[in-house]
């Protein structure tokens, strides 16, 4: 039987009570010691509902308005417990646990204690984060791994996940458990993990010369709330299933979108799309090579001919000057645009790169015929 601290707070959807009812029962330790005639509150937005419990340890609210968001709180001890919010459902009910330390049982044991078999969550304060960047996106796993027993848990699987395809610089970052490790694209947390929280803050980095990336991860533990925050850049979107709830925030001059969702068992894959944020296109530099190629194999060609095909060699060569000189009014129209600011360092470097490379395979390929006929000076193209 798993903990009860890891069933607490999580609503669970029921239709064996009526529609729009919520029953909250509230216990110490474990499922056998409830706690009765115990205040428990219902937050229905900005009002506040409240309830005692009663012989089995429920408190039951009724008659809630479909669709309104709620949050369970109660005060044991002065240990606050709360769940997590959600909305009351049209059809049926929802039943969930409110659970309390047994603070009679004593503190949790020291960290050479012996492990028991156990299972572990990544906690409710987990986050995904996303931050899109210039044809590169930056991914964030912040996971809170909550061992809630009180002895070291050995976990029944090995806490292994792999990273999606195309996932590349992958690294534990400062501030993890030192138990954590990545390889490759596959991030390891040794056992057993102590009672409490373990911290694992793994980062990596995928393509998005598109603009968009798709996201399919898998975790070896539950997740208590699935939360993705990602930073706004552009018009970016996040596009998720099970991400129900979404909403704009603004932090240190900064927009993010924050998505919230509910519990994703172990193993289920949660699928994320980020797209709309700016990129540019490869396209200027496939096409640059396409031509660099289709000179080059000119100049081979015609380099190859025989002497007595004069009017050819000609044409090719005509050819080739007036593509050099369109080549040198580009370059020149770029360096202005530059100058007046109507074009960006980083387009301005690429595409300059781009037609020097052109104007040097056209030089090339002039080199490859009689240079008799018209000099191929690059004094100007290396200035």
């Amino acid at each position: 039987m798993p903990d009860a601290k890891q069933m607490s707070g999580i609503p669970r959807p029921v239709t064996d009570l009526p529609d729009g009812a919520i029953s909250v029962r509230l216990v110490r330790g474990d499922l056998s010691n409830n706690i009765t005639n115990h205040p428990v509150e219902l937050h229905v937005g900005s009002k506040v509902v409240t309830v005692n419990t009663d012989d089995t340890g429920r408190a039951q609210f009724d008659t809630l308005t479909p669709g309104a968001t709620v949050k369970a709180f109660a005060d044991v001890a002065g240990e606050r417990l709360e769940s997590q919010e959600f909305p009351v459902p049209e059809k049926g009910g929802v039943r969930m646990l409110l659970v309390a330390t047994d603070t009679s049982k004593g503190p949790a044991t020291t960290p050479d204690a012996p492990p028991i078999s156990g299972q572990v969550v990544i906690g409710n304060q987990s986050r995904i984060v996303i931050e899109p960047g210039d044809e590169t996106v930056r991914v964030f796993y912040l996971l809170d791994i909550e061992n809630t027993a009180r002895a070291p848990v050995n976990t029944a699987t090995p806490f292994v996940f792999e990273l999606p395809a195309g996932a590349r610089n992958a690294a534990i970052m400062q501030g993890s458990s030192p138990v954590a490790r990545v390889s490759g694209l596959r991030v390891t947390v040794a056992g057993p993990f102590p009672p409490g929280p373990t911290f694992v803050q793994s980062a990596y980095e995928l393509s998005a010369d598109r603009g968009s990336i798709e996201i399919a991860q898998t975790f070896p533990a539950g997740v208590e709330q699935l939360i993705v925050i990602v930073k706004k850049v552009g018009a970016t979107t996040l596009s998720s299933r099970q991400l129900p709830n979404q909403r704009e925030m603004a932090a240190e001059g900064e927009t993010f979108i924050a998505g919230t969702g509910g519990t994703v068992a172990a193993g289920q894959p949660i699928d994320l799309a980020v797209g709309g944020f700016p990129h540019h296109s490869a396209a200027p530099r496939t096409i640059a090579l396409l031509l660099a190629v289709g000179i080059a194999l000119a100049g081979v060609w015609a380099g190859s001919r025989p002497n007595t095909d004069d009017a050819a060699l000609a044409a090719e060569r005509k050819r080739l000057i007036a593509r050099r000189e369109k080549l040198f009014a580009e370059l020149v129209r770029l360096e202005n645009d530059h100058r007046s600011g109507r074009v960006p360092d980083r387009r301005y470097e690429q595409r300059r790169e781009e037609l020097f490379a052109v104007l040097e395979q056209v030089y090339g390929a002039l080199d490859n015929q009689d240079p008799g006929n018209e000099p191929t000076d690059r004094a100007g193209l290396a200035a």
